[in-house]
């Protein structure tokens, strides 16, 4: 793990603990439920991937700033992905012992008398809720809310700001309001009948305290809800149960499985590449871009710029920032991108590899085009749900090569913003361990390098970060393994380095600059 872990805990970790014989010749499945994909993936007890399994899909979109998806869509996805990533590794479904669960935040599920969903699910980075976001602040204070949660700002994706606005908007729902869960509690359900979450989902729901690690009465009660109303809360990687027998036979697995709740997609990743210990910064660029800063107590930014949440590690949280990311690149492939996605289908080529080509072709700083990423509001440092994707610096000199860099370049600015922010918390490190989809993409990776002058890593295990981190938790909770850190230092190796282009650095630092100037320009323009 040279270059991954750090001088942190050395007396817990070491790659030449035994593994439990016990499980040799048995498996884990771990399920990454993304944004815009899920993912399977059957791993062997020596932490190999062994086969997986991708579904992309597309979020609903009603109206501008909404995102939203029909439960029985996530079902059926979950249930295809696990058959075929089951029936590719060709393992015996009696020898997978457990299954382990990555899973985005925010996204909340709204579950009437009989557990069955009263509405679509409402997505993380839906954002119709900015009014009652703002609401919660003007009620407890800025301060109060930052102090109880953790969180800054006043944050649409907050799943108690859309319970405030289901409860002004569609009364009739909020009124027959059984359960509101999210959706790796949502599955643990399904599959054990057990209604529980764990905390490194429920630290931005803003209804949980970060300091008591239970939920927040007071805003329970401003919100309308109760406790009996939400799951019971446990920490990540907690063993859920068995597998009920309905639920095997529908999902088709064994009745001897038994389940995993995991955490938070962003937290697995961060044990499935190995960023674990104290002052290790991380970067995901999946459909969003989502940054953590490992820390050994809760981080209360004075400037209430950066949120801090728990991270799967117990006694162990997470500075923890996002904006869009990869949803960026996607929406410009689709878009404009036909010709791409044609040789995709006709030569095999993928389509982000081509655009990766046409970025390449253009120099750093992309000859003055200067794009925003925000497509569905920004995040922390600069908050704000009301914030949209532009292009400046438009000229007839800029091409389709103009944008595809701009893109990628838009949403590294972000990543300096947070690292600036962030190391102003005295939390600094000298490298990036960067996983997700746009880690695959070795242009990206090098402007994230010259432009941040950071060393950027990517580990072997970078496909599968969330799953594998999933499957850790799971494997530890099992028995499978002593402990994460042991896991993580036997499995987890370093793939690829970027080393940072010091002459770059001043045209990213200008860049930089002008994204700031931009968004403080813009800024009230954004409605």
């Amino acid at each position: 793990m040279e270059g991954i872990m750090q001088e942190g805990r050395p007396s817990e970790r070491n790659a030449n603990e035994e593994m439990n014989t016990d499980f040799i010749g048995k498996y884990i499945l771990a399920i990454d439920i993304g944004t815009t994909a899920f993912k399977a993936a059957v791993f062997d007890h020596e932490g190999n991937e062994c086969a997986a399994a991708t579904e992309e899909y597309l979020i609903l979109t009603p109206q501008p700033g909404w995102a939203e998806m029909d439960p029985d869509q996530y079902i059926d996805i979950f249930k295809r992905i696990v058959r075929r990533a089951v029936a590719k590794s060709g393992v015996d479904k009696e020898d997978i012992v457990t299954l382990g669960i990555s899973c985005q935040l925010e996204t909340s599920l709204f579950l009437g008398k009989d557990h069955e969903p009263l509405r679509r699910a409402i997505v993380w980075c839906d954002t119709r809720a900015a009014k009652e976001a703002g609401d919660i602040v003007d009620e407890f204070g800025s301060r109060t809310v930052h102090r109880h949660t953790g969180q800054v700002g006043k944050d649409a994706i907050w799943p108690g700001a859309k319970l405030l606005w289901l409860k002004k908007h569609e009364p009739e729902v909020f009124a027959n309001l059984d359960k509101v869960i999210q959706l790796n509690g949502y599955f643990a359900y399904l599959l054990t009948g057990r209604m529980v979450e764990d905390d490194s989902l429920l630290g931005s729901t803003v209804y949980w305290d970060i300091n008591t690690r239970d939920y927040w009465d007071k805003m329970l009660d401003y919100i309308g809800i109760t406790r009996d109303q939400l799951p019971e809360i446990v920490v990540p990687g907690t063993l859920v149960g068995k597998i009920t027998k309905e639920a095997a036979a529908d999902f088709g697995l064994s009745e001897n499985l038994t389940v995993n709740i995991g955490g938070s997609d962003l937290a697995c990743g961060v044990v499935g590449t190995g960023a674990i210990d104290l002052g290790c910064f991380s970067d995901s660029t999946g459909s969003a871009l989502c940054t953590m800063a490992i820390t050994d107590h809760v981080v209360l930014d004075p400037t209430m710029q950066m949120p801090c949440y728990c991270s799967v590690l117990p006694g162990y949280y997470m500075v923890h920032a996002y904006s869009t990311g990869g949803m960026f690149m996607k929406w410009f492939r689709d878009t404009f991108g036909e010709m791409e996605m044609l040789r995709e289908i006709r030569e095999g080529v993928n389509a982000f590899d081509l655009m990766d080509q046409l970025a390449e072709s253009v120099p750093a700083g992309s000859d003055g085009l200067i794009a925003l990423p925000h497509l569905q509001g920004s995040g922390p440092p600069d908050l704000n749900a009301n914030a949209k994707c532009c292009f400046f610096g438009m000229t007839l000199a800029h091409g389709k090569a103009h944008f595809a860099r701009s893109i990628m370049e838009s949403i590294v600015m972000v990543l300096c913003r947070i690292l600036e922010t962030t190391e102003a918390l005295d939390i600094k490190s000298d490298k990036i361990i960067s996983f997700g989809g746009g880690a695959l993409s070795p242009v990206w990776c090098q402007i994230k390098a010259d432009a941040t002058g950071k060393k950027v890593i990517t580990t072997a295990n970078n496909k599968s970060a969330g799953c594998l981190g999933a499957c850790i938790l799971a494997g530890v909770a099992c028995g499978m393994w002593d402990s994460v850190e042991s896991a993580c230092a036997a499995i987890i190796k370093e793939d690829k380095v970027y080393e940072p282009n010091p002459e770059l650095k001043p045209v990213y630092d200008k860049l930089l600059a002008q994204y700031k100037t931009l968004m403080t320009c813009i800024w009230p323009a954004f409605a």
